[in-house]
């Protein structure tokens, strides 16, 4: 990749790293999967200057509905139940566990054994980050970021059907099944006086909260990313959102003063490494393979005369 093309890379991963902190600041005051229908719903209009993916109508909602509705509908209850912005951008990436678990029960695909690895690893990290947890990370906040990366991770395999699709013209028109779901979930679970008030109490840091999902992390960030993948393979650009987890924790702890204690550390670590693994280490063992078979070919290659 090009010394600009990285710095784009980059620059997405900053951005969407930084999505944690801003969705943290956003939620003060307000009903969670109420904020997460106004961020859709903000996200509608952009369908005028994008084309729908050629994809049928039940996975463009099947996709909207886990990766967008599910994913973020745990992630902001999540935060809104005290979980802190570092820790949830980390444990949200156990969505490569689930997505490979997923891939295996409903497309019979086996996961390799170095993923098996990097599963137990992640599973690992996961169970000290629970069992280390301070009184300042609730349970049921850990658990629904947990439910969130599930959700995500059905998403992934979801979008299988959706090959081909660009990532943005799926996040645009899935759009279109979010806003009305988190809605109706809102009134019930809130009642209608806790959305009423908040929606006539939209304030400057929930607009600028929605503001930078819509513009920055769905328009900007996918633009980039649709862009760099169209260039290049994607295992030269996937292993950047690794990143993406290292730069959510960082930014809590400079910007919000979260402090994680040394199992959270610990365990988060671990949670990475697992799905860097997972992620990384069949494309690592392919290309060994590869360096092997061509080091045989021209160990028995005949010398010229």
């Amino acid at each position: 990749m090009t010394p600009r093309h990285i710095a784009l890379a980059l620059l997405v991963v900053l951005i969407w790293g930084l999505n944690f902190v801003v969705i943290h600041e956003g939620l003060a005051g307000m009903p969670p999967l109420l904020f997460v229908a106004i961020r859709f719903a903000c996200i509608l209009p952009i369908m005028a200057f994008v084309p729908r993916p050629q994809v049928a109508w039940r996975d463009l909602a099947l996709v909207g509905l886990l990766m967008s509705a599910g994913q973020f509908g745990f992630l902001y209850s999540a935060m809104a139940a005290g979980l802190a912005s570092g820790l949830a951008s980390l444990i949200l990436q156990a969505q490569a566990l689930f997505t490979v678990v997923i891939a295996a029960a409903v497309l019979g695909e086996r996961p390799r054994p170095i993923q098996l690895m990097g599963m137990g690893i992640a599973v690992g990290g996961l169970v000290v980050v629970a069992l280390g947890r301070s009184g300042a990370t609730p349970l049921v906040g850990v658990l629904l970021c947990l439910a969130g990366a599930l959700s995500w991770g059905a998403g992934n395999v979801a979008s299988r059907r959706c090959a081909g699709a660009s990532g943005l013209g799926l996040t645009v028109w899935g759009s279109l099944f979010v806003p009305l779901p988190m809605l109706v979930l809102s009134l019930l679970s809130d009642g209608p006086g806790a959305v009423g008030d908040a929606l006539t109490h939209f304030g400057g840091a929930a607009i600028a909260s929605t503001a930078y999902t819509v513009i920055l992390a769905s328009l900007v960030g996918y633009t980039i990313w649709n862009g760099l993948m169209g260039i290049y393979p994607a295992s030269n650009v996937a292993p950047f959102t690794l990143l993406v987890p290292v730069v959510g924790f960082l930014a809590g702890w400079v910007f919000l003063g979260e402090r994680p204690n040394a199992a959270a550390f610990v365990g988060g670590a671990l949670l990475l490494v697992g799905v860097a693994v997972i992620v990384l280490g069949p494309r690592a063992l392919t290309r060994l393979g590869a360096r092997r078979q061509s080091s045989k070919r021209s160990s028995v290659t005949p010398s010229a005369p």
